[in-house]
């Protein structure tokens, strides 16, 4: 069981699960821990997404795309970011001296849809991002 931020994983409330890019990535790749998380998700009956952004950072426009694709269809949810996550999304930035805009929106974007587990292969980075807000646990794969 993984730990973050002196908490299990299982100790939140398991109603929401948000892919980063690392995951997306993981996830077409057909990763074997990856695809554990994501099953368990669905399983329990937990809201999967995939912030838009996250989108731009994996697809291409070709036929490379066509695991990543996969797992778009499969989780059926992205996200927008609209104009408050945008500022949600740079007042994160401000406030952890980064400079990871779009790792920033995944946080925001978890959030503004009132938490959740950001599953990540760039762990270090999202948990400076959310290091204030206890209703977003990272979860690195």
């Amino acid at each position: 069981m993984a730990r973050t931020r002196g908490r299990t994983q299982d100790t939140l409330p398991p109603h929401r699960l948000i892919l980063d890019r690392g995951a997306v990535i993981a996830l077409a790749r057909q990763d074997q821990r990856a695809r554990a998380v994501l099953t368990a998700a669905w399983e329990a009956g937990v809201e999967v997404a995939v912030p838009s952004l996250v989108v731009a950072e994996t697809t291409r426009g070709s036929a490379r795309d066509a695991g990543v694709n996969r797992v778009l269809h499969a989780v059926g949810k992205v996200t927008a970011a609209d104009e408050a996550t945008g500022r949600l999304a740079g007042s994160l930035l401000g406030a952890a001296g980064s400079i990871g805009t779009v790792d920033a929106i995944v946080v925001a974007s978890a959030l503004a849809m009132g938490g959740g587990v950001v599953l990540t292969g760039d762990a270090d980075d999202l948990r400076a991002l959310a290091s204030r807000h206890p209703e977003v646990v990272v979860q690195p794969l």
